[in-house]
């Protein structure tokens, strides 16, 4: 008869499951499992219990409370998570299941892995360098903003724009913000941008979203083109919080589209302020000028008057009398010399009584009185010719001379102001012309350029 004893000795089922356990934890390394919520369970003690499933197949999973960091409360049934951790078996049921680590939503994870490594990528490139980015605009002439033209985010800029400087014209580069196709429309329309040139800032940005929702602007092509753009660049995507590889390319960030229309654009009342302040200096300044040229044109005024033909003739007549005047004294006192020599003369004649005497003395009288009427009429000769050179000379700078050679002087009728230039009257005033003889009040009838 054959026995049915086994040959090796038998374990417990505890046993069992506690050799499975340590198998598949030796042999499986801890990784990522990507499934969808179910049968999601929170007891008290705070641990949180959950199917992860796919389409064809699940398994028991358990998020200890000590491992849970981040927003574990959030998720639910139904949602696509990535799940890390170590798979184990639970002995006393010998169901497998995975331990979570970590759990974060399954879209986002990888996203955020590829933006963190995109991000580092570019980094090491250079196109995050400070010292490559370009300055903004104090006052633009045109903003261009690279948008959905239906979105709020357009909206959220333009009202900003017409708040605080509603001069400065805006040109919208419309493209898609969110899509396969985004990242694309994107680039095209920024390369509209630089193409056609026509305006000195560009604003590229969107509203809030997911990171999924905002993704279009982690494109690294797009993160290329927004570093070669050689018009300055402000990146307004999402809200404060969010941010996007083109916040760190672009030349600027702003925290919101609002944020960026802010930025590109100043206060239009500040400015105001500041032009009204500079009015009322360039107001003192030209009334200080103005004041010191009505002092000018005085003083000019004053040796314009100086120097006018009018007053050159005076002084020369002035001159001219003082002449006259030593003149005259000179005769007058070389008259006076001779009458006092002839008184003496007389009294020698009385003195000398002879006949003799008295005929030399008559004799040298004569004499004398010959020597004495050709001396004068010789002083008054020479005298009379000094007379008519200085006469000729004083004609010769005369302004009646001139006048003499066909010249006249033009005074202004109403005010008598010395003409000297065409355009200082106007066809139609009348003048009045001194001429060599005589003078003609004139109606202007045409003004002839010295061109």
């Amino acid at each position: 008869m054959q026995s049915n004893e086994p040959t090796i000795a038998a374990i417990s089922v505890s046993q069992l499951n506690r050799r499975v356990k340590t198998l598949i934890e030796q042999g499986m390394a801890r990784l990522w499992v990507e499934g969808e919520i179910s049968n999601l369970s929170r007891p008290a003690s705070g641990h949180i219990y959950l199917s992860l499933k796919d389409d064809t197949a699940q398994v028991s999973a358990a998020w200890f409370r000590q491992r849970q960091r981040g927003p574990a409360a959030g998720f639910k049934n139904g949602d696509r998570v990535l799940a890390y951790g170590r798979v184990s078996i639970y002995e006393a049921r010998g169901n497998y299941q995975l331990i979570i680590e970590q759990m974060e939503p399954a879209g986002e994870g990888v996203l955020k892995r590829r933006f963190d490594a995109l991000k580092l990528k570019l980094a090491n490139e250079g196109l995050f360098d400070e010292d490559r980015k370009q300055t903004l605009p104090e006052l633009p002439q045109r903003i261009g903003v690279i948008t959905s033209p239906t979105g709020a985010a357009i909206r959220d800029i333009l009202s900003i724009l017409s708040r605080r400087f509603p001069a400065v014209p805006v040109i919208i580069y419309p493209a898609a913000v969110q899509g396969d196709a985004a990242p694309n429309e994107l680039i095209a329309a920024l390369e509209t941008a630089v193409r056609r040139n026509e305006c000195d800032v560009l604003i590229m940005g969107r509203g809030g979203g997911s990171l999924e929702d905002l993704w279009a602007f982690n494109d690294e092509q797009l993160a290329r083109a927004i570093c070669a753009c050689p018009l300055p660049l402000v990146s307004a995507v999402g809200h404060e919080v969010d941010f996007t590889i083109a916040d760190f390319v672009a030349d600027l960030r702003a925290p919101t589209p609002s944020g960026a229309a802010e930025i590109v654009v100043p206060d239009q009342s500040e400015w105001l302020h500041r032009i009204n302040e500079l009015t009322a200096r360039i107001a003192r300044v030209g009334q200080r000028t103005l004041e010191d040229r009505a002092q000018e044109l005085d003083w000019l005024g004053r040796r314009l008057a100086a120097g006018s033909p009018a007053a050159t003739l005076e002084r020369q007549r002035d001159r001219s009398r003082e002449y006259s005047g030593r003149l005259a004294a000179a005769i007058r006192q070389q008259l006076l010399e001779q009458k006092n020599d002839l008184q003496k003369i007389g009294a020698d004649i009385v003195k000398l009584s002879p006949a003799v005497s008295v005929q030399r003395s008559i004799g040298k009288l004569n004499q004398l009185r010959q020597r004495l009427a050709a001396a004068t009429r010789d002083k008054m000769s020479d005298t009379a010719h000094r007379i008519e050179l200085l006469g000729r000379a004083l004609n010769s700078v005369s302004p009646l001379a001139t006048l003499d050679r066909g010249y006249a002087i033009v005074n202004r009728e109403d005010t008598g102001t010395l003409l000297t230039n065409a355009a200082n009257i106007e066809p139609g005033e009348d003048i009045r012309a001194q001429l060599s003889r005589g003078e003609i009040i004139a109606t202007v009838r045409k003004l002839i350029s010295d061109d």
